[in-house]
């Protein structure tokens, strides 16, 4: 059973090789984190190669959430982090690490569920990845080469949660800021692309995908309560509604 330690999940999205998932495994527990959650692995799950490399810490991959998506893997979160080394045109809070571990434990700290998303190794996330996200952790790296391995990146983010996990001092949640988790917002955002949908409204066509990715990133974007979503999918039903009268 994973640990209860207060602590970010942490999900490797369609991740290439057994052996960097092995890796991952091993740098999370070098810091104390055990909550592994994993994207649809190109060559299929569990894998020989990973336990291999994990050497000592394969009970992470024993324990690890296998997940057909993203939304899948956050569904039970109140925020979460998209790890890129690239420049991104969608408009998100940007933290450091070392930031986006101090800001993770803060909110862990409050009651939230948080989840830091790393990308596959040969380009990282993509775009529609990343809209799923709450805000983005940028690495600093050499410009000429960003290219980071997906175990480094796991390294160096599980490095910067122990250098802040003990700083923070835990208080209880405020009851009013009942956060919306992962698999609200999902639901909201379907609500909302499906009536969209029905009111042709992503047009023209070869725009609509780049739409609704915009769509989507400012869902994730909002510190939505689950008050808040619930007002929001009854006004969509109530203009649905009255546009029917």
């Amino acid at each position: 059973m994973p640990s209860e330690t207060p602590q970010p999940g942490f999900v490797l999205v369609r991740p290439q090789m057994g052996e960097n998932i092995g890796a991952a495994a091993r740098a999370m527990w070098n810091f104390g984190l055990d909550r592994m959650r994993v994207v649809a692995p190109r060559d299929g799950w569990p894998s020989e190669r990973a336990v291999a490399m994990a050497s000592g810490a394969g009970r992470l991959l024993d324990e690890a959430v296998l997940c057909d998506d993203i939304a899948a893997a956050v569904a039970d979160c109140h925020y979460v982090y998209a790890t890129t080394a690239r420049p991104r045109e969608l408009v998100k809070p940007v933290f450091s690490p070392e930031r986006a571990m101090q800001d993770a434990a803060e909110r862990i700290a409050a009651g939230e569920r948080v989840a830091v998303l790393f990308g596959p190794e040969r380009a990282g996330l993509e775009n529609a990845d990343i809209a799923q996200a709450n805000a983005i952790i940028s690495v600093p790296v050499n410009p000429k080469f960003a290219s980071l391995n997906l175990g480094q990146c796991v390294l160096l983010t599980a490095y910067e949660w122990m250098r802040t996990a003990g700083e923070v001092t835990h208080f209880e949640n405020d009851p009013k800021g009942d956060w919306a988790s992962g698999r609200e917002i999902e639901a909201l955002a379907a609500h909302y692309e499906e009536r969209l949908d029905d009111a042709r409204f992503f047009y023209p066509p070869e725009k609509a995908e780049g739409m609704k990715v915009n769509l989507r990133n400012l869902w994730s974007r909002l510190p939505l309560t689950r008050t808040d979503v619930q007002m929001l999918h009854g006004v969509l039903r109530q203009l649905v509604r009255g546009k029917d009268r």
